[in-house]
């Protein structure tokens, strides 16, 4: 299991009821931290715990306040300040010297469990919403959460922030599906990058229309596997909201296919296989113009990493789609790929 949010919840659906649950949330951070606002964890009366507040060092602390919780009914906030001696984190050994905000709270039928059924609804369905967490003051009532789904996929998360509303403290995340990447070409060099995308709990879709590739059996991690022309990709892309696509066929026809398929839906990333002057190979044959091309195509694909062998090539890869979604607007070298 991924510390994805959409695969923590899959796994706490079947049992919400059989144990009980509490929902950790870093809610604030100050100085350095491992994770950010926003990060949650669920951890059962049956010791099970779904996700990670921390690089690990307070794990065993946040387990043990979660049991009081359990037993009071009662959120509870925690302050972790790893440059206080005097601090239970900085005995622990916290590694990054920030101070961490943790809030815990019950997960139940009776607070419509925190709203987390609607989350995972909203994900299964590739919607992004806005969660409000009430962060309780000393003594003060709980109040529930609230889950609100937008209008329109959003894919680049905003951050999460505490905002004051009518003098009650609430802890705003946004919460997103996670990426899509769709894989044009189902050789022996694009597992890798199914590989590594699936183990960052990413949805994946490799579509290939060649018999002899994108078999069964070499790509059964991939969450989808399509045999259709190509022709009909581009509605994929829209109905199954994919944000990101690699062009890895082998071929500058069918290459040049795909990247016609995936032209104004509004991808995130696009990444191109192979060295420059198969690039414009690729763009001459599609009838398309590089300069005008939205995005900005990726090829050679990847960061120079050094890589030649293709597990090395899907991690450059996949480090620069990653950086295309989620990291700040930056041009990065490419791989090689000659």
């Amino acid at each position: 299991m991924t510390m994805q949010l959409a695969a923590m919840l899959s796994r706490w659906e079947p049992q919400r009821d059989a144990d009980e649950w509490i929902l950790g949330t870093v809610y604030k951070t100050e100085g350095s931290s491992y994770r950010k606002p926003g990060a949650m964890s669920l951890i059962s009366s049956g010791g099970e715990q779904l996700g990670l507040l921390s690089g690990g060092c307070l794990e065993a602390d946040i387990r043990l306040n979660a049991r009081k919780v359990m037993a009071s009914g009662i959120p509870m906030c925690i302050r972790y300040d790893g440059d206080d001696e005097d601090d239970l984190s900085y005995r622990l050994g916290i590694g990054c010297g920030g101070v961490v905000h943790v809030l815990l709270e019950p997960v139940n039928a009776e607070n419509n469990y925190q709203g987390l059924l609607d989350i995972q609804r909203s994900l299964a369905n590739r919607q992004s919403g806005f969660l409000k967490q009430h962060i309780p003051a000393p003594g003060a009532v709980s109040l529930p959460s609230q889950y609100a789904v937008e209008s329109v996929l959003t894919r680049k998360r905003e951050k999460s922030r505490v905002d004051a509303v009518d003098s009650e403290n609430w802890l705003i995340s946004h919460i997103t599906p996670a990426p899509h990447l769709l894989i044009a070409g189902g050789g022996i060099d694009a597992q890798p990058v199914v590989a590594l995308a699936n183990q960052l709990g990413w949805e994946t879709t490799v579509w290939d229309p060649r018999p002899a590739n994108a078999r069964d059996e070499f790509f059964h991690m991939a969450d989808h596997r399509l045999r259709c022309p190509v022709e009909e990709l581009s509605q994929w892309i829209r109905d199954a909201a994919v944000n990101a696509a690699m062009l890895m066929t082998h071929s500058v026809p069918m290459d040049a296919q795909s990247l016609s398929a995936v032209a104004g839906c509004g991808l995130d990333y696009v990444g191109l296989l192979g060295p420059t002057h198969r690039r414009e190979e690729v763009f001459v044959e599609a009838g398309l113009s590089d300069e005008e091309y939205q995005p900005r195509v990726d090829g050679p694909a990847g960061f120079d990493i050094g890589g030649e062998l293709p597990e090395s090539i899907a991690l450059s890869v996949i480090a620069k789609c990653h950086d295309a979604i989620f990291g700040p607007v930056s041009v990065g070298v490419t791989a090689k790929q000659e």
